[in-house]
């Protein structure tokens, strides 16, 4: 092949009670990334739409060509790559908008040499990418978006992920308010230490969410998405925060919270349809207090990135 063309998701990270621990793939939103070999041995961004002029172009400060040149370094390959980069989804929504780039220019690039390294080799270079967007080489968007699927990081130090079975019935609805939340400052207001307590209640909360998955057991999920270390402070960043939480879980969904770092939320429910009414619930929230959201609603996308030409 001298080009191809993928897709790679949108993902929700965290997932309530699992901070930098816990994430999933979703159907739409995403980006789309075209790669061409060239003849002049270059790395080169020749294109991006879709982010209104806010990406820059440079390889070093672009998370496309920050995977690229860790591909090029640890695979030894050569060749020249022209990079064309459309933006699909919302820039600063915590739906994983710099992840869903850097596991798109991953994902190519192993495709078109022939599959060189393995999604396991692939994922320390796309965490690199998140390091450079945000200053945490964190897991949580990368690892759902390139393995697709629910997926636990165990450990950072080794690197352990988890992808998690995941019934197919099981619906996310997403409400992005056209407000800004950046991910630096959004990690920059958290404590550095929590009380004893919290971290048991937030591990019983991780462990019950985690066994609700494996048995489908949607009471245990809903029950379990509770964190009581994070959300209680990036709620004050978000409008809204309480009453959009409570629209989605009286329409139907198991439970609900910031996706990422916000401003993004989204609700887990366990049927289309229920997934439907919780997201129209949360979108009238926002609507009511004149702000403009865009609404998705997906099963947690189970491929991943995939070819589309």
């Amino acid at each position: 092949m001298e080009s191809i063309r993928v897709f790679a998701p949108a993902t929700v990270a965290n997932v309530t009670c699992g901070f930098d621990i816990l994430g999933f793939a979703v159907d739409r939103p995403g980006d789309e990334l075209v790669l061409r070999k060239n003849e002049n041995g270059r790395l080169r961004i020749v294109r991006i739409t879709g982010d209104g002029g806010a990406l820059p172009t440079e390889i070093g400060r672009n998370t496309c060509g920050v995977v690229l040149t860790k591909f090029m370094e640890q695979t030894g390959i050569g060749k020249g790559l022209d990079v064309e980069l459309n933006k699909k989804m919302p820039l600063g929504s915590g739906l994983g908008s710099s992840a869903a780039s850097a596991v798109a220019a991953a994902f190519a690039a192993n495709e078109l040499f022939g599959r060189p390294l393995t999604l396991e080799q692939l994922l320390p270079i796309t965490m690199e990418a998140e390091r450079m967007a945000c200053g945490a080489a964190h897991a949580d968007n990368v690892a759902p978006g390139l393995y697709g699927g629910f997926v636990l990081v165990r450990s950072y130090e080794p690197l352990d992920v988890v992808k998690l079975p995941v019934s197919e019935s099981l619906f996310a609805s997403i409400v992005h308010p056209h407000i800004e939340v950046k991910t630096k400052d959004a990690r920059e207001i958290l404590r550095r230490e929590i009380y004893l307590r919290d971290a048991v209640k937030q591990s019983g909360n991780v462990a019950g969410l985690v066994a609700g998955l494996l048995l489908s057991d949607y009471g245990l999920i809903g029950r379990s998405m509770h964190d009581y270390i994070v959300e209680p402070i990036r709620a004050i960043l978000i409008p809204g925060y309480d009453d959009v939480k409570a629209a989605a879980i009286q329409n139907g969904a198991l439970g609900a919270g910031i996706s990422g770092s916000g401003p993004s939320l989204f609700a887990l429910s366990p049927s289309e349809s229920l997934a439907f009414k919780a997201g129209e619930g949360m979108r009238a929230v926002y609507l009511g207090m004149d702000i403009q959201c865009d609404l998705y609603i997906s099963k947690i996308n189970l491929e991943g990135p995939r070819i589309l030409d």
